[in-house]
């Protein structure tokens, strides 16, 4: 039964874009349990625009007075039972228990955890709230709505017996007093407030109707292809192996041993290039060409002594490596 939310979100929010009924208009579609009709879930979603001001994901979170972002962590991810106990101190703290999409009263989720069997350990996920406020619809005759065995103006008075932003549809008795069409059943209180017309109301169960007994469409599951296995080439069919010059490969497939061999005649060939680079330095060293003042200078010396053997190993590890690529080495090569 929430009040005052409702009044501060029609007052200061942004309204979704809503989809014309029968000339009014109700909330835009959006996410919503997939076990509940699409007449039920039109319904759910005007009730959450109605109540908190809004049928995105963000109005699961609201508490009453808009006061969520006081909340250690959000009403989504509070167990059933940790909303509930949370929910015994709201009344003080904000003058109202009201929780979630469809503004749940302490009394209420209580009850329906104990009808409805659940876990104190479900999340207040949005499926779950969904289907929470789906079975206070049920309880409150949407079934025998549907049917056809009471009437629109019956219905909407029990589903302003349940969510006080919605007005009674005829004159009738209050919770408190008489009422009149268009005000809340809880007139009186000093409280509530209906915040939407009767006429709207009256356009979203039409509509409703219409949509009779439908259920969404359920996302559909993708068959996994036949594995197919490509045929055995034969030996003739096998394509010839490429050398390193782009042309036909000289031998085979290496065996391990023999690509063992190859990387050892890599790194044989980067030892070799590393000495030769070496031998360049300190032959170049003997010469007039050679800068005096890295001559003087031992460090100099080891710098360009490392420079040169590190360029001429690598250029000694890649000409080997290549030059073994189309040819087999046996193992006393290695």
């Amino acid at each position: 039964m929430p009040p005052f939310t409702a009044r501060l979100a029609r007052a200061f929010s942004l309204r979704r874009p809503r989809i014309a009924v029968g000339g009014f208009f109700v909330p835009r579609r959006q996410t919503m349990d997939r076990s509940v009709p699409l007449a039920a879930a039109r319904i759910l979603d005007f009730i959450r625009q109605t109540e908190v001001g809004t049928d995105g994901p963000s109005g699961y979170n609201v508490i009453y007075g808009f006061n969520q972002d006081k909340l250690p962590e959000p009403v989504t991810r509070m167990t059933v039972d940790e909303l509930i106990g949370a929910q015994s101190s709201f009344t003080k703290l904000y003058g109202s228990s009201a929780s979630g999409g469809y503004q749940f009263m302490r009394a209420t989720l209580t009850d329906l955890k104990r009808e409805l069997g659940l876990r104190g350990s479900q999340l207040m996920d949005p499926d779950l709230q969904d289907r929470l406020a789906f079975h206070l619809l049920k309880r409150r005759g949407y079934e025998q709505f549907m049917a056809g065995t009471i009437s629109l103006t019956e219905f909407g008075k029990r589903l302003a017996m349940e969510w006080a932003s919605f007005p009674v549809l005829a004159d009738t008795k209050g919770a408190h007093r008489q009422v009149t069409r268009g005000s809340t059943y809880y007139s009186g209180d000093k409280l509530n407030k209906a915040l939407v017309e009767p006429e709207e109301i009256e356009s979203l169960l039409r509509g409703a109707k219409e949509l009779g007994d439908a259920m969404p469409a359920q996302v559909p599951v993708p068959t996994p292809r036949p594995e197919t296995k490509e045929p055995a080439m034969t030996a003739e069919q096998q394509p010839a192996p490429i050398g390193h010059n782009g042309g036909p490969a000289m031998t085979p497939d290496l065996t391990p041993i023999e690509s063992t061999n190859k990387a050892n005649k890599g790194g044989a060939g980067s030892l070799a290039g590393s000495g030769l680079g070496g031998a360049i330095v300190y032959l170049w060293s003997t010469t007039g060409s050679f800068p005096t003042e890295w001559s003087g200078d031992p460090q100099a010396m080891v710098a360009v002594t490392l420079i040169v053997m590190s360029v001429t190993g690598a250029i000694g590890s890649w000409w080997a490596a290549y030059k073994a690529r189309d040819y087999r080495l046996s193992p006393k090569d290695a």
